[in-house]
């Protein structure tokens, strides 16, 4: 709820001057103040009327008497016949009071220690008053019920003195004696408002300031106790919305006083569409302001919450046993409340994490990402290139995506895959930049390259040949709440990002062994001679260079660190751990499989276009061959030229290739070992 729109106290309670306290004259302050005023204020000359004669005029006797019965309205901040209250201009609350200068010196100086007594009541009760509207915070007002509670305390005490007045057992000596108790105890309450007003301080504000005048009075120690207490009484509001927070993951917070602040228009669909998404880190979030006792546990406790709540919008009820034990009561020097913080933290983490485990089967959908977009299980994507070649060969924006669709779901059905109940989650997308532009736009990935190095790269450059659905194709995931936490769409990028590498190994390699078996066939050409064994043996170093580098990627990467992930979710104790192993292992192994190395993945990028080269040149080499005549000269002739033709252009590749495989197997090399 904003505080702006709080109920707010009736204006007759705030006009009328006998309800306030404004009734008092305003005093006027001067440049120097007076030696003998009881604050530093230097007030106008005042006259009384109504008054017969000024005090002076009695006897000393007579004259205590009098000052007495004024001394006991002051206490409770009402004037008297011969000593009247001063408002100080431009400071609400504050008050002095000022006696008949005809009054006995002694008598006087008596009077005036009770003084500071009298003004103090005075700003107390103007504190309770003033914080006892609505827009002023639940904190505040427990703090001033605690406060008016305490004076009702020192009303009874003023009340007994007058008893023993009336009964003419009170001088003004006895007065001083028996308000010396109070004295301290309201002075250090006056002190306490006076900070509060000068700062307009509430919620968290208010307690940390008790907090600090609690421990400043250490050398008193009643004095402490009553701080202590109104700490307390005060906190008493705060710990219910912690309670209710902790317990529940609700925030009961109508005057913004609570130090968790909730974004309703972050939405968690947006985990699942926005790269960016902060729902989890913003959605509910620390405010400034926290409670001193509460610093070291802020964490812990906006945790709990945020568990709380995503079980809450899972629609699984959250029953939380609550004992005595189990309330936070105070925040004493036991530490009590801490344990039951820790408690509820422990519950809520456990509870969330066995939902995603068990209702929602994280490790299952996890195992399935890695059968599916690191090809843990290729068969299905072996099938799927088989009847999608025809498509896949067209340019993105001529890829129906609805007919990939149909076709990845019948490979998905036509195979093993079909017995794992998470294919059907399985679809494809096709995208519209190469694999280094779309690594350059992620600026999260921490590249061991600066941005000039990329440029260098020339991501920006079309794709060698023409791009088509084999350069864009992609597979992607569905995700729903709450699993989106962990698989978000971060997660799923940096998925689809070693899934695009993966297949265009996969693609390369089959088109070089394609362009092997097609390469046997030249041997029954005798006139090619000794240069079809070179290309042959060229072509298999090639096929052996993609698919070492493939067990690389799958082996040596992909396997043992999903393992290492893979033990480790099971000891992890909340979902913020499972996240940052989730991170760490997509992080690894982005690093490893030479994505966030721009450098070596344009290398691995021109060795895969050279080879797509030449597996090329054998189809036409191929298909020249089987068309042409070999019974006469000029179709012989024809032959051994277009097999020049082919060995130029091999030899060419072949020394792009020799110095590009060098750079590769060097930079890999010094990578791994480091």
């Amino acid at each position: 709820m904003d505080p702006a729109s709080a109920t707010v106290t009736p204006r007759w309670n705030l006009e009328r001057p006998y309800l306030t306290g404004r009734f008092h004259q305003e005093a006027k302050v001067a440049v120097a103040a007076q030696a003998t005023g009881s604050k530093p204020y230097c007030l106008d000359s005042f006259s009384r009327g109504g008054v017969g004669s000024v005090i002076g005029s009695y006897a000393v006797s007579v004259q205590e008497l009098l000052a007495i019965d004024d001394l006991l309205s002051a206490l409770v901040g009402i004037e008297g016949r011969y000593i009247s209250i001063k408002r100080v201009r431009g400071k609400e609350g504050y008050v002095v009071f000022q006696i008949d200068s005809s009054m006995d010196l002694a008598l006087q100086e008596l009077t005036r220690r009770i003084f500071p007594l009298c003004e103090d009541f005075v700003l107390v009760s103007h504190f309770v008053e003033s914080r006892s509207h609505f827009k002023n915070g639940l904190v505040n007002h427990a703090l001033a019920a605690a406060l008016r509670a305490f004076l009702l305390d020192y009303q009874a005490m003023v009340a007994q003195l007058e008893h023993q007045f009336r009964l003419g057992r009170l001088s003004v000596q006895g007065l001083w004696f028996f308000c010396q108790r109070m004295m301290s105890s309201l002075n250090a309450l006056a002190v306490l408002v006076e900070k509060a007003i000068s700062n307009n301080t509430g919620g968290s504000a208010t307690l940390n300031l008790l907090q600090s005048q609690a421990k400043a009075m250490a050398g008193d120690s009643s004095v402490r106790s009553l701080l202590e207490k109104m700490t307390e009484c005060a906190s008493a509001a705060y710990l219910r919305m912690l309670e209710r927070w902790v317990y529940e993951g609700v925030i009961d917070d109508p005057y913004g006083e609570f130090f968790i602040a909730e974004n309703k228009s972050l939405q968690k669909e947006s985990l699942t569409i926005d790269y960016d998404a902060k729902y989890w880190q913003q959605r509910y979030s620390l405010k400034d302001g926290i409670p001193s006792f509460l610093t070291n546990v802020a964490a812990t406790i906006l945790t709990t919450g945020k568990y709380l709540n995503v079980m809450r919008e899972c629609g699984h009820n959250v029953q939380v046993s609550l004992s005595e034990n189990s309330k936070l009561m105070g925040f004493g020097s036991n530490h009590q409340y801490l344990e039951c913080i820790k408690s509820a933290y422990d519950f809520a983490s456990g509870e969330l994490l066995t939902l995603m485990k068990d209702k929602y089967d994280l490790i299952g959908k996890l195992r399935s990402l890695k059968r599916y977009l690191l090809l843990d299980q290729g068969d299905f994507l072996v099938h799927f290139m088989d009847i999608a070649r025809e498509e896949l060969t067209k340019k993105p924006e001529e890829i129906s995506v609805e007919k990939l669709q149909s076709l990845l779901d019948i490979a998905l059905r036509s195979t093993a895959a079909a017995s794992d109940p998470s294919h059907e989650d399985l679809t494809c997308c096709v995208e519209r930049s190469s694999l280094l532009k779309k690594l350059s736009t992620l600026k999260d990935l921490d590249c061991a390259y600066p941005s000039n190095k990329l440029a260098a790269a020339d991501v920006d450059q079309p794709m060698p040949l023409s791009a088509t659905g084999l350069e864009t194709f992609c597979l992607s995931f569905k995700v729903q709440w709450p699993l989106s936490l962990v698989i978000s769409r971060k997660a799923l990028t940096k998925y689809q990002l070693i899934f695009r590498l993966l297949f265009h190994c996969k693609h390369v390699s089959r088109q070089l062994c394609t362009a092997w078996q097609i390469q046997q066939g030249f041997r029954s050409v005798k006139i090619l001679g000794t240069p079809v064994l070179r290309s042959s043996i060229l072509c298999r170093s090639m096929l052996k260079f993609v698919n070492s580098l493939l067990h690389y990627l799958t082996f040596e990467v992909l396997e043992p660190n999903w393992h290492l992930m893979h033990d480790r979710l099971q000891t992890a104790r909340s979902i913020d751990e499972v996240i940052q192993i989730h991170d760490f292992f997509l992080q690894k192994c982005l690093k490893e499989c030479l994505l966030l190395l721009p450098e070596l993945l344009v290398v691995c990028r021109l060795l895969f276009s050279i080879q797509k080269c030449l597996s090329l040149l054998y189809f036409i080499f191929s298909f020249l061959l089987s068309s042409l005549n070999f019974k006469n000269l000029s179709s012989a002739t024809t032959i051994l030229y277009l097999y020049l033709l082919f060995l130029s252009n091999l030899l060419h590749a072949l020394s792009l290739l020799g110095s590009c495989w060098y750079m590769l197997t060097v930079n890999v090399l010094s990578f791994t070992s480091n």
